[in-house]
């Protein structure tokens, strides 16, 4: 597994917790797809979009039927935030797929924004 994230990683670049934070500040995209039972437990970034991430393609695909208002084009920047960075990182790489070029992880995830002292709604 480390070897694919590896891979899969050197296609992007990764942004921390304060990086995400400003990026969305200039009006990036966050995208929380931890299961519900991880937001209940946690709490959530304040602005975050929740996709399941068996729905991201489906929501964020800008030509997509089913896309949510969101994803209004294949520029949009989008930082992808899971529980500790690993899921996220292979959200990103089918993100790219769809040609959502911008779309970037937030490295250590949910957790590494919590340890930075950012934002938490709980």
């Amino acid at each position: 597994m480390e070897e694919l994230l590896e891979r899969v990683r050197s296609g992007f670049v990764r942004v921390g917790p304060r990086e995400a934070a400003a990026a969305a500040e200039d009006g990036a995209l966050l995208v929380d797809i931890r299961y519900a039972q991880l937001r209940e437990r946690d709490g959530l970034i304040p602005g975050a979009l929740v996709v399941e991430r068996n729905e991201l393609e489906w929501r964020l695909d800008p030509w997509g039927s089913h896309r949510l208002p969101e994803a209004v084009g294949h520029d949009l920047r989008i930082v992808v935030v899971c529980d500790e960075g690993y899921a996220s990182s292979l959200a990103v790489a089918s993100l790219r797929q769809l040609g959502l070029h911008r779309a970037t992880d937030l490295i250590g995830g949910f957790q590494a924004w919590r340890a930075a002292g950012l934002p938490v709604d709980v």
